[in-house]
């Protein structure tokens, strides 16, 4: 805790006072480029990803990066979803796994999570992502390769689980939203981004249609 205290004042001390101007101007109101759907993970940090100042991101954070399905959840992402699009105008949501993702292994073996009953019903949101993985991907027994393929079948299944907001069917049906799905790679600091172009994870320079080999990719699925 003492860390964080210090972090603190060093913030108000030296950061704050360099960026003053930002903050006043934040006060009037906010104007995010995006909502950021990303996990609790603390070792995922969006603002530092992307470089983003204070305003840019109007993040929503589980475990997870889960999205319930419209009216499926009576918590407060639905809350988040619309407000974002509805009110701040959005125009793209970002829905972002990661590698090494705790609760995607929950999801994997539900033993590990069976004393935690508050768990086990968050992850009910994702049983269409346990069901893929177990009728779809029984060829794949290599453990982190496993883990990586439920990451990426996840944030496709919560990108579905999106669209069924009716804030979000009907901005994207105007054309005034787009969604993309995500995979963070915290290791390399590597972005994966979904093309439906080839339904792969690609690097994230990569995602405009363009086939040229890459240097890197998520483990085959």
């Amino acid at each position: 805790m003492q860390k964080l205290v210090e972090g603190l004042h060093h913030f108000q001390n030296n950061i704050f006072s360099s960026q003053e101007r930002l903050f006043k101007r934040l006060a009037k109101g906010q104007h995010p480029l995006a909502l950021f759907i990303t996990c609790s993970d603390s070792r995922i940090d969006p603002n530092l990803m992307m470089q983003a100042d204070p305003g840019e991101l109007f993040i929503m954070r589980n475990a997870g990066n889960i999205v319930p399905a419209y009216g499926a959840s009576h918590g407060g992402e639905a809350a988040t979803i619309e407000y974002a699009v509805s009110v701040l105008k959005v125009r793209d949501i970002i829905v972002c796994g990661h590698s090494h993702c705790g609760a995607m292994q929950g999801l994997l073996k539900p033993e590990s999570v069976a004393e935690l009953p508050a768990v086990r019903q968050w992850l009910s949101h994702a049983d269409a992502t346990a069901r893929i993985m177990k009728e779809n991907y029984g060829h794949i027994t290599d453990a982190d390769a496993r883990l990586t393929a439920t990451v990426e079948e996840n944030v496709l299944v919560q990108l579905e689980n999106l669209r069924t907001h009716p804030a979000v069917a009907a901005a994207a049906n105007r054309q005034a939203l787009k969604v993309h799905g995500w995979v963070y790679k915290f290791e390399t600091g590597g972005v994966f981004a979904f093309n439906p172009d080839v339904s792969q994870f690609l690097p994230l320079s990569d995602t405009s249609g363009r086939s040229e080999k890459v240097t890197e990719k998520l483990p085959s699925i």
